[in-house]
């Protein structure tokens, strides 16, 4: 295997000195016009590729920013992640992105990964967001963010979206289009958006003056499709005096999930069934069925996220913020017909 060119390989060739070669890559507005292209043109000429590694580590920092993600499997964290690659592009930077898979061990190594690469500062979404590894991270010296969640104190910023408002958003929807009696679909409870979904749909249940047995809780494992096509068969399970005329899911792969049930059952949404989703991922409004969904900002999510982090990164004198987005009920064929 050659031997890859060295700077000092570079500044032989175009007759420079070795600063002036390190100028050419770091600060070309000190070169003239003339010089820098004459080193261009060696670099060129050797294949030359810089050691940004190296330049990384002797600067104490790498370029990059990092998300830790809960579920790459769900678009609605895919789309937080672009939000935020975007905001690290236009700060000259990249962004790497790892996927817990919602288990907290694999959660710890990405994070201590991350800090041993040196990123300038850590996005995450978090299995627990009082959990000690956080704070860990932070004593270490790396900024953290905790997107789409929030933790019992201030020491960390956080962007997240107003879910307990949300789940209310919701069921009013369903109560104002003649539903009452309706299943919320979701779980576990341990996951906290969940809770609060479930949370505002009971202030909206009890509000409205309904019944409390006649809001159905229908939990799940997870928030995948799959758990939404079993919680459909439990539902159109029950007999029909007794039946939910509507549906809130925590998220729209329930949704989703459901829709897919009912579909294969021959029943009809939103004739047999309405269904409300939750986050207003792209496959929401692309469904068989256009899907009513509480729709969250989720690029906003990972823009806000990027911009706090870099801005612990950089300023000595940054205040953590806990920025609360409001979400929108976006209505569609699935409760509207």
């Amino acid at each position: 295997m050659a031997k890859a060119s060295s700077v000092k390989d570079v500044a032989a060739r175009a007759g420079v000195s070795l600063g002036t070669v390190s100028n050419v890559l770091n600060r070309p507005e000190r070169v003239s016009p003339d010089t820098r292209a004459r080193v261009e043109q060696a670099m060129r000429d050797l294949g030359f590729v810089r050691n940004e590694s190296a330049r990384q580590l002797r600067a104490g920092r790498s370029r990059t920013l990092a998300y830790v993600l809960l579920d790459a499997r769900n678009p609605f964290f895919t789309d937080v992640a672009e939000g935020a690659e975007r905001a690290a592009e236009g700060a000259g930077l990249s962004l790497f992105m790892c996927h817990s898979d919602n288990r907290a061990a694999r959660e710890r190594d990405y994070l201590a990964h991350l800090v041993e690469q040196r990123v300038q500062g850590i996005l995450v979404t978090p299995v627990d967001p009082d959990a000690a590894a956080l704070a860990e991270v932070r004593r270490n010296g790396t900024p953290v963010v905790i997107v789409d969640r929030t933790r019992s104190d201030d020491e960390f910023c956080s962007v997240a979206v107003d879910d307990v408002l949300g789940g209310r958003l919701a069921v009013e929807h369903l109560i104002d289009t003649g539903h009452t009696r309706v299943a919320f679909i979701g779980g576990p409870d341990s996951i906290g958006q969940v809770r609060d979904r479930l949370e505002g749909a009971r202030r909206a249940w009890s509000d409205a003056g309904l019944p409390e047995d006649q809001l159905t809780i229908v939990p799940t494992a997870s928030l995948t499709v799959v758990e939404g096509r079993s919680a459909g068969e439990r539902v159109m399970g029950i007999s029909k005096r007794r039946r939910p005329t509507a549906a809130f899911c925590a998220n729209d792969l329930l949704a989703l999930g459901l829709l897919q049930q009912l579909s294969t059952s021959g029943a009809s949404v939103p004739g047999d069934l309405a269904i409300v989703g939750y986050d207003d991922i792209e496959y929401a409004s692309a469904a068989a069925v256009p899907l009513t969904s509480v729709r969250q900002p989720r690029q906003e999510l990972g823009r806000r996220a990027a911009e706090l982090v870099l801005d612990e990164a950089e300023d000595p004198d940054h205040v953590h913020q806990q920025v609360t987005f409001t979400p929108e009920l976006i209505a569609r064929r699935s409760t509207l017909g």
